[in-house]
């Protein structure tokens, strides 16, 4: 152990140092594995928060970053108090860094430290790039089934091998660096992958030609192996047949030495340093050093001398820049060189103004290339691809005679020839331009382009080498905005964040996800788009067909595809599998016996959440025999059934588990009495014991296995039904909260980097709450703060954060109230209701982790006071159920359900109508469905002539606009979300036809139209510029004078629909009107055609031409329709993307709908999603695939690759 300290008066700086820092030298590589701060001795200097970087030479620097990626270190409030921090992984080097950010408004920086650790020994070998070292072994191959490899590495290169060795059978085993990351390649016994060029590499790691230290550590038992970069690990299988790893001869460690040797990789040597190389306990480093003679070490060094190429760091990307002075060159023109490093897809790299005014050189990163532009002289000439990709990339950018050329890395160069000679002028401006008056454009902007964010070295002008040193020192040009001696670049797709296979991308502050065909939405692909259950699908007015379903939500578990029988008072879901037509089976025994295993359309796991989350299943067996047995004399089991944990079942259908019987026994009518089933009789004739299974602990059947079917005559003859249940356990899972000190608790909450709640409550009293758990210092919660507020706050270590959602009128009002909460790395938002979502960015740089530790709270908090009194019900935490009404039969003032006629399973108000509670009863509150009635089930119809039309206006409440989100410590950036959802029904023989239009000022819409064939069209023009995209749901025409309903989703991210101009085609279907009614009109959480009925006097109406209700919907409903069945497969083009659209002529928020009527519309419905074209092209195979087995065709669909898109209709 070593402990150093600097304290005496304390440390501080001039106050005319740009950038103070304190440097301690250890003398020697160290382990350090804590510091601690305090301020000056006897003043009022001291720093409240401090970066700390490391290196082992005090030339190259490196950031240390907390678990979360925090670099930024708490300090002192005060000048005695002392700080500490231990490290969650130590630093083994020489030279630190304490580099102040914040101190003592009141006074200035002061700084004493104590530095703790421990001495750290090591075995260092330094490998040029030709070198390698070879451990020979003893016999002629070495064969392990366990290995355990070691190793510390640092280099400036991002490519290079470290290890390989390879056997004759074709084992080999590959650790090298590709592109800055680790790839390590292991096979055993696999022939295939030998003689295969597609060899598949494990990756780990981000940006390792760093020149810092990287440890890695292999792990391998068997197949199973263990990959550790850093402090990052992956857990993978191999590939191949066999346990061990066999290795001829030799295992070599820098490069491959021999690179004609069959079957190795013809990959560059590494160049770097290796230390501490251990294979199997084995200190190879100390052999070679030793000269040992199974060690061979070729023009290997024992010390690293890897020279150190000194970085500084572009911070802003608005303000910062390097400016240099234009050195003359002799022989005329300029040259100019330097690497870069960035995330960024765009960015300023250097300008210059040129000596012919007033002309300017600029070399700019744009959409990912590298752009060169000569202002006022020649067009934009580009190179490269993806310059953005976080990797060192060197230009050199010269001037000669009447040429300017371009290079970049090893591409060909890009010319430009001129007209007359060209010299750069004064400066030279890296990686932005000052924002004086010098660079302010005609329209007043200052810096037009971004300025370059990202890392610089080796920079040279005119063959001279710039000192960075004598900048920051202020002895040579300027800057701003630039941190020295690191490179401060952080891969922020390590880990990768996003979830359920959301695709990670990034920029220098912040990453994206892309979560194109995954099946789940928002900024981490954290939520499904898809409900969880068939019941909650009917609950949006859905009515029979197929529906992809998320049993666990935003659960691990994916979506899959059932169908949903919404016909009867009951919704069932069906579940098919791979043999529903029935099977007759002969000439099998208990020893050779008939064995079938049902493949059903959803995986285990998802059976297993969609049995548990209904409240019944089912599945029908039928099975008729003739002289086959299902038990024999003694009672033994002749043939059997395997549920969905494996084990096997011998009761049949309808009977009760655990008893040998069947369903005649139960009911007292088996053939023979003095047998439990009617197979066992064992006659010449047909005999059934057909029956429902019931016990859904046990369902869906897995496997069937016959075993009595090989004597003369016998045989037997069965079908196993699909999986069949109804109800879903989690939507009135209610409990009532009597007392204010009353609460249910539940184990901690898992929610470190993602959380999603949701929940209705009902109450009569003004706040409380909902639900709350806490860390040390961490906590979440969720409350009812006064009657119209609801909140959410939390805090993961950067401050308290807190938003609110505020409703125009009261949520104590005895009735349902819908709260979704959500918190993630990315962002927090908070939904009550229909009312806007509120959301907050989470900082960049900020704590991700929320460490809970305590008991989670429901309807109070641990303190027992400002408990929630009311109910609730439905509580869902990342796609996991709370029982409440289990937890809440144990619980003192608390008590199972919750009482009011809208407290149960029954479903009283219908398609989106929300059931009201009354002191006698109830109503329902149609308000926000477009049917009408007591239960919200009535159509409403209207009957229009070729000139009428229905305009109506959305402007949202003021109070509703007024929502607004607060915070206890820090900025966080609002924004708001919007979605759409469109249902209507049409019956019509016209085409071309108008039937809705969603549109604002500008030039942007969505328009429904019957093209002139009488096939439906959807137009979304989200982009001015862009021509709009156009989706065919329907090949064949709708105007056929049959029933049709049309439902249409759509969730993006802040968007706002507007339109002035239509296109050509969809100003011909608008001219034509039509003549009809139209039904059941449904636009978000809206009804237009309601309120033209219902509210004619409102300012949000505005009706043109002549409108009668009519009873169409009723008559249509009541003969035989033709639904537009089935799933849509198609793809969305790649260019519709969501925008935020700010119009400055606009505040108001206006979003005008128009709806041109004139069909006769009735209630079928149909339904797509859209994806990008990949995703979709995925989901129509699998969506066929699904069909085919539920013995159902679907009409091939064409290749997405023209526009419009066709779309197959199932």
């Amino acid at each position: 152990m070593f402990f150093l300290s600097l304290v005496s008066g304390g440390w501080s700086p001039k106050v005319t140092d740009r950038q103070p820092w304190l440097q301690l030298d250890l003398r020697d590589r160290m382990e350090v594995t804590a510091v601690a701060t305090q301020g000056r001795y006897g003043s009022s200097d001291w720093v409240s928060g401090y970066l700390l970087l490391f290196s082992d030479t005090g030339l190259a620097w490196k950031q240390y970053r907390q678990e979360d990626g925090v670099g930024r270190f708490v300090g002192n409030v005060n000048a005695d108090g002392v700080v500490h921090h231990k490290f969650s992984h130590s630093i083994r080097s020489r030279f630190l860094r304490f580099v102040p950010l914040d101190w003592n408004p009141s006074g200035w920086v002061g700084l004493r430290v104590e530095v703790y650790g421990c001495v750290y020994k090591s075995y260092v070998a330094d490998f040029d790039g030709r070198s390698s070292l070879l451990y020979r072994f003893n016999q002629k191959s070495m064969s392990t089934v366990k290995d355990v490899i070691s190793l510390r590495f640092k280099s400036h290169q991002a490519e290079g091998v470290l290890l390989h060795g390879e056997g004759q059978r074709g084992d080999y085993i590959t650790l090298e660096l590709h592109r800055g990351r680790l790839a390590l390649y292991l096979n055993l016994d696999d022939t295939r992958l030998r003689f295969s060029s597609g060899r598949v590499a494990v990756t780990l790691g981000s940006l390792l030609d760093d020149q810092h230290w990287h440890s890695v550590l292999i792990e391998r038992f068997n197949k199973q192996v263990n990959l550790t970069v850093d402090t990052h690990t992956q857990h993978f299988r191999t590939k191949g047949e066999g346990d061990s790893l066999e290795v001829d001869y030799e295992l070599s460690f820098g490069g491959i030495p021999l690179p004609g040797k069959p079957g190795t990789f013809l990959r560059k040597n590494f160049h770097g340093c290796i230390e501490n190389l251990y294979y199997n306990g084995i200190n190879i480093i100390d052999l070679a050093k030793r000269r040992k003679p199974q060690i061979y070490s070729g023009n290997v060094t024992f010390s690293c001398s890897q020279p150190q190429l000194v970085s500084t760091t572009f911070l802003s990307s608005s303000s910062s820049f390097l400016s240099l002075a234009a050195t003359p060159s002799a022989s005329g023109g300029f040259m100019v060189r330097f690497q870069f490093r960035t995330w960024n897809p765009d960015g300023l790299l250097l300008s210059t103004q040129l000596s012919l005014e007033p002309q300017r050189l600029e070399l700019q990163i744009s959409n990912s290339r590298l752009l060169q532009i000569t202002q006022n002289l020649h067009p934009a000439v580009s190179t490269g691809h993806r310059v953005n990709d976080g990797l060192w990339h060197s230009v050199s950018l010269s001037s000669r005679s009447l040429q300017v050329t371009m290079t970049l890395d090893n591409e060909p160069s890009s010319t430009i020839e001129l007209a007359d000679h060209m010299d750069a002028g004064d400066n030279l401006y890296f990686g932005g331009k000052r924002t004086d008056n010098m660079t302010k454009t005609s329209l007043g902007c200052e810096n037009p382009t971004l300025a370059f964010q990202g890392c610089m070295r080796l920079i040279s002008i005119n063959s001279q080498p710039m000192d960075l040193n004598q900048v920051q020192q202020g002895r040579l040009g300027n800057y701003k905005e630039l941190q020295f001696d690191t490179c401060g670049i952080h891969d922020r797709c390590l880990p990768n964040f996003c979830e359920h296979g959301g695709q990670c991308s990034q920029s220098w502050n912040t990453f994206y996800c892309d979560c194109s065909g995954t099946g789940y939405t928002g900024a981490t692909c954290h939520n499904s788009i898809y409900e969880a259950s068939c019941e909650a699908y009917r609950l949006t007015g859905s009515s029979s067909g197929y529906f992809s379903i998320d049993p666990d939500g935003s659960g691990p578990l994916g979506a899959t595809q059932v169908y949903c029988n919404m016909t009867e008072d009951k919704v069932w879901t069906v579940v098919t599998h791979n043999s529903t037509d029935p099977v007759r089976v002969q000439g099998s025994t208990l020893q050779k016996p008939y064995i079938m295993k049902f493949n059903y359309s959803a995986s285990p796991e998802q059976l297993m959440a969609l049995v548990a989350g209904s409240e019944q299943c089912q599945q029908e067996v039928v099975y008729s025999c003739r002289k086959s047995r299902l038990f024999n004399t003694w009672g033994d089991p002749l043939s059997w059934w395997v549920d969905q944990g494996g084990e096997r079942r011998t009761y049949w259908g309808g009977f009760l588990p655990g008893v040998q019987q069947c369903s005649c026994s139960l009911e007292e009518n088996c053939m023979d009495m003095n047998y439990f089933c009617n197979c066992d009789a064992d006659t010449d004739s047909w005999a059934n014991d057909t029956g429902v299974l019931s016990y859904k602990e046990h369902l869906p059947v897995s496997e069937i296995v016959i075993g009595d079917t090989n004597r003369t005559g016998s045989e037997a003859l069965y079908r196993i039904g699909p999986l069949r249940c109804y109800g879903d356990k989690s939507v009135w899972n209610a409990a009532s909260f009597y007392q204010e000190s009353s609460y249910l608790h539940f184990p901690t909450l898992q929610a470190e980097l993602s959380a999603d709640i949701s929940f209705y409550f009902k109450t009569s009293v003004p706040s409380g709450v909902f639900l709350e758990d806490l860390g040390l210092k961490d906590f979440i919660r969720v409350e009812l703060s006064s009657p119209s507020v609801v909140t959410f706050s939390f805090d993961v270590g950067n401050g308290g954060v807190v938003l609110a959602v505020k409703s125009h009128v009261p949520l104590n009002d005895r009735q349902w109230h819908y709260v979704r909460a959500e918190r993630n790395v990315k962002e927090a938002s908070l939904q009550v209701d229909q009312l806007p979502l509120r959301f907050l960015e989470a900082l960049s740089d900020g704590h991700l982790r929320l460490r809970l530790n305590s008991q989670l709270f429901v309807g109070g908090t641990a303190a027992r006071q400002r408990g929630f009194m009311g109910c609730i019900r439905t509580l869902n935490i990342n796609g996991m159920t709370f029982n409440l009404e289990e937890r809440a039969k144990m619980t003192p003032g608390v008590s199972a359900g919750c009482p009011g006629h809208c407290s149960g399973s029954s479903s009283l108000c219908h398609n989106r109508g929300r059931c009201i509670e009354k002191n006698s009863g109830y109503v329902c509150d149609c308000s926000q469905s477009a049917y009408g009635g007591p239960s919200c089930k009535e159509e409403v119809s209207v009957s229009f002539d070729r000139e009428s039309s229905v305009t109506y206006t959305f402007q949202e409440p003021f109070s509703v606009m007024q929502n607004r989100s607060s915070q206890a410590s820090r900025v966080y950036r609002e924004s708001t979300r919007a979605r759409e959802n469109m249902a209507f029904s049409f019956m019509t023989t016209q085409s071309p036809a108008m039937l809705l239009t969603v549109s604002t000022f500008s030039q942007q819409y969505i328009a429904v139209i019957l093209a002139l064939n009488g096939s439906l069209q959807i137009w979304y023009r989200l982009h001015v510029y862009r021509k709009p995209d156009v989706f065919s749901p329907s090949p064949s025409s709708l105007a056929d004078g049959r029933l049709h309903r049309i439902r249409i989703h759509r969730q993006g991210k802040d968007v706002y629909l507007q339109v002035k101009n239509f296109d050509e085609e969809v100003m011909q279907a608008g001219s034509k009107g039509f003549i009809g009614c139209l039904s059941s009109v449904q636009f978000n959480h809206v009804a237009p055609l309601k309120a033209a009925l219902l509210n004619r006097g409102s300012s949000l109406v505005s009706v043109r031409g002549h409108l009668v209700e009519s009873n169409c919907g009723v008559l249509a409903d009541s003969t035989t329709s033709h639904p537009l069945s089935g799933n849509f497969c198609g793809c969305l083009l790649d260019n519709l993307t969501c925008d935020v659209i700010t119009n400055p002529c606009s505040s108001t928020g206006v979003v005008t709908a128009v709806v041109f009527i004139t069909l006769c519309v009735v209630a079928v419905m149909t339904r797509f999603l859209y994806q990008h074209r990949q995703a979709q092209r995925d989901a129509s195979i699998k969506e066929k695939e699904f069909l085919r087995h539920a013995g159902l065709d679907c009409i091939a669909a064409r290749e997405c690759k023209n526009n419009p898109p066709k779309w197959n209709i199932c």
